[in-house]
């Protein structure tokens, strides 16, 4: 299998696709980074990649005065999603699929930044997220979203009820993050400094909790990156 494309937009150097680059490759894909500093999305095909993954990022999807990516990248996914096409995102990304899919997305109670286990939903079809059950995540955003119309949700914890969604096999939205590597997450700390200082968040014992959580999430991330890659219809 060779010869598919996957094009990842990405907000922020050091957020990138960590953990999930490995299982694309596997799995035939071509990897093109599309930074959104750098590049005019609307010279972009929606349609054109076999798979599109939409990254996490520091900015909200309401924010599109300030940042008129936001409305570029919304206008994207309202394409690529009306055609049903594989697309993946994660955090931001997951909030820009829901509102190209017309849901609402709004500050949460609180910012959610730690590791944290997700609470798995029973669904009609196999949950994706099944190998995350008992594994800790990374969870870093302050925003959230309504669940899309047609979507099923899939994951919540206390504090963030939305935190997965799918639309089909072809469509799946994380408020989490399951691709962060722990051998990289300084760069996280570092490039987030001034938001934990404001949410008041330790970056000593975030730093410790990675350590702790960080390698079983590397390989849960990748067999739910690989399982939910095999299931895609085209």
């Amino acid at each position: 299998m060779t010869g598919r494309t996957a094009q990842v937009i990405r907000h922020i150097g050091f957020e990138d696709l960590g953990s999930f680059a490995d299982p694309l490759r596997e799995a035939g894909y071509d990897i093109e980074y599309i930074d959104v500093a750098e590049r005019d999305l609307a010279t972009l095909d929606p349609l054109g990649a076999d798979l599109l993954v939409v990254l996490g990022g520091p900015i909200g999807v309401y924010d599109y005065d300030a940042y008129p990516v936001v409305t570029d990248e919304t206008r994207l996914l309202r394409v690529r999603l009306a055609a049903d096409r594989p697309t993946l995102g994660i955090c931001l990304g997951a909030q820009l699929m829901a509102a190209a899919l017309g849901a609402r997305v709004y500050p949460g109670p609180a910012k959610e930044i730690g590791w944290l286990a997700l609470d798995l939903l029973d669904t009609a079809a196999p949950n994706p997220l099944a190998v995350l059950q008992d594994v800790s995540v990374l969870h870093w955003h302050g925003d959230t979203f309504d669940l899309p119309e047609g979507g099923t949700l899939l994951a919540s914890t206390a504090l963030c009820t939305n935190q997965a969604f799918s639309r089909g096999p072809n469509v799946l939205g994380l408020q989490f993050h399951p691709e962060v590597l722990g051998a990289r997450f300084e760069h996280w700390l570092l490039g987030h400094a001034n938001e934990l200082a404001t949410a008041g968040i330790d970056p000593v014992t975030l730093r410790r909790d990675t350590g702790r959580h960080a390698s079983r999430l590397e390989q849960a991330g990748a067999a739910l990156l690989t399982d939910w890659l095999a299931r895609l219809t085209r």
